[in-house]
């Protein structure tokens, strides 16, 4: 059998196309300038590529001097995982905090003015928002990245956000197809299973999907996780079943009949890498239907481009995978380019600077024992701080320590680890904290504190 190829000069432009690489550096590498030139149409942009909002649209500017109709791609979910302020903690709460409030408009009017700012800065697409279901508490990814557990809440608010983003000019990324919540493992680490039968995952985890879908979603990310509901053998991201066959499937069929853009979540995560490795997890995505390849948060080199572009070219060569699947993947990814250039001249940009603070304020749940007295004196803020998830990372401060300490001069703060109720035992850990409070009331800071008996200890201690 003989297989006809185009020239590898389109070839090459073609694979090019349906990677969206990060680099490193608040400015565009030479590479990736010259990549641009030769067909790269995506990058993405990560914490370690922001400064400020004023160097990020320096640094779009000089990406679109290259190429005009760029994607540039970020992870902006506003709460706990941002980019674009990822050195001082976002000025927008996470999806749990809508969800809580539970206020469509405020959730549209929070995803707005979030996309209004990516587009200042020259972002025009965002991989998000999460439409997971936070149906397993013990999810040590998604957790507060989710509007919550009832798969309509989450639903009304993912389709309000793909609405909101999207009348900036900024595409929405709907993540992780087809439902990350009922896990309790980390993609990035390890490949998740999730065990649910199909009409299961029709009535809980397919829902957001339908309706972000439905709200006119640009993109959908897919999910490294195994369902053998669907396919007993490749995640989703590899998966013609999930990725074709579910969500390109027209609705009369059972699928949810999305035409859009379908990015993958990093490819270089453990869970394709580590069994697939990345070139091979390439390919195989992007055979099962995936338009294109997120990697760059942890390999963010151009010999990686390079060795996902041979890859791609190498597998139509050698007919492992249709020329034209690699040219439709291409196109969708050009033809998302060209809206969001006609959207961002179209978009709204009256400012609503208080939106994020207006949620934040909503979502505040008092629950106390007994009277509630706020405090008046310099405090001592006890952080007790879990290992931050990859998706999070290290780098965004969280807590309210600093705020206090501003507020209330004299106010001291200490991290309390894991590590640290292991090494000292839980009275110790108490008694110390005690004593460096002295006479101060004491400010506990926790989060997923049911994921974490040892906090749990402390607290109940304390």
């Amino acid at each position: 059998m003989t297989t006809l190829v185009r020239s590898t000069d389109t070839l090459t432009r073609d694979a090019l196309a349906v990677l969206q690489p990060g680099f490193t550096g608040t400015t565009a590498p030479d590479w990736v300038l010259r990549r641009l030139g030769e067909g790269l149409a995506a990058v993405g942009v990560f914490g370690r590529n922001v400064a400020n909002a004023g160097q990020l649209a320096a640094l779009t500017a000089q990406l679109r001097g290259e190429r005009e109709d760029v994607l540039v791609a970020i992870d902006e979910e506003g709460g706990d995982v941002t980019r674009l302020e990822v050195r001082g903690g976002s000025s927008f709460p996470g999806n749990l905090a809508l969800g809580t409030v539970d206020d469509t408009a405020l959730t549209r009017e929070v995803a707005r003015e979030l996309g209004r700012r990516l587009a200042g800065c020259g972002v025009n697409l965002n991989w998000a928002p999460s439409a997971d279901v936070n149906s397993n508490p013990d999810n040590p990814v998604i957790g507060v990245r989710s509007f919550g557990a009832d798969p309509q809440l989450v639903a009304r608010h993912t389709a309000a956000y793909v609405e909101g983003m999207q009348s900036s000019g900024v595409a929405a990324c709907t993540k992780h197809f087809p439902g990350h919540g009922d896990t309790a493992v980390d993609s990035h680490h390890d490949l998740p299973r999730i065990a649910a039968d199909l009409p299961t995952l029709q009535e809980r985890e397919l829902v957001p999907f339908r309706a972000a879908v439905a709200a006119g979603t640009k993109a959908v990310m897919s999910a490294h996780i195994l369902l053998p509901a669907l396919d007993g053998s490749r995640p989703a991201t590899l998966s013609p079943a999930a990725l074709h066959g579910l969500l390109r499937a027209p609705a009369d069929e059972g699928g949810l009949g999305f035409d859009g853009l379908i990015v993958t979540d990093g490819i270089e995560m453990r869970a394709i890498s580590a069994t697939y490795g990345i070139e091979h997890g390439t390919v195989l995505a992007i055979a099962a239907g995936a338009d294109a390849i997120c990697v760059g948060g942890g390999l963010s080199d151009e010999d990686t481009v390079l060795r996902l572009r041979d890859a791609l070219v190498r597998a139509v060569h050698e007919g492992e995978l249709p020329e034209e699947r690699l040219a439709d993947a291409a196109a969708r990814v050009r033809a998302l380019a060209r809206w969001t250039r006609s959207a961002g001249a179209a978009a709204a940009s009256t400012p609503a600077p208080e939106a994020g603070l207006t949620a934040a304020r909503r979502a505040l749940r008092i629950t106390p024992d007994g009277p509630f007295e706020p405090l008046t004196a310099p405090a001592y803020v006890a952080a007790f701080t879990p290992l931050a998830n990859i998706a999070v990372g290290d780098e965004t401060p969280w807590g309210v320590a600093a705020e206090l300490a501003r507020i209330l001069p004299g106010t001291e703060t200490a991290a309390y680890t894991a590590e640290a109720a292991v090494a000292t035992g839980t009275p110790a850990l108490v008694t110390g904290l005690l004593q460096a409070a002295g006479h101060r009331r004491i400010v506990a800071v926790v989060r997923d504190v049911h994921r974490h008996p040892w906090m749990a200890a402390a607290l109940t201690a304390l």
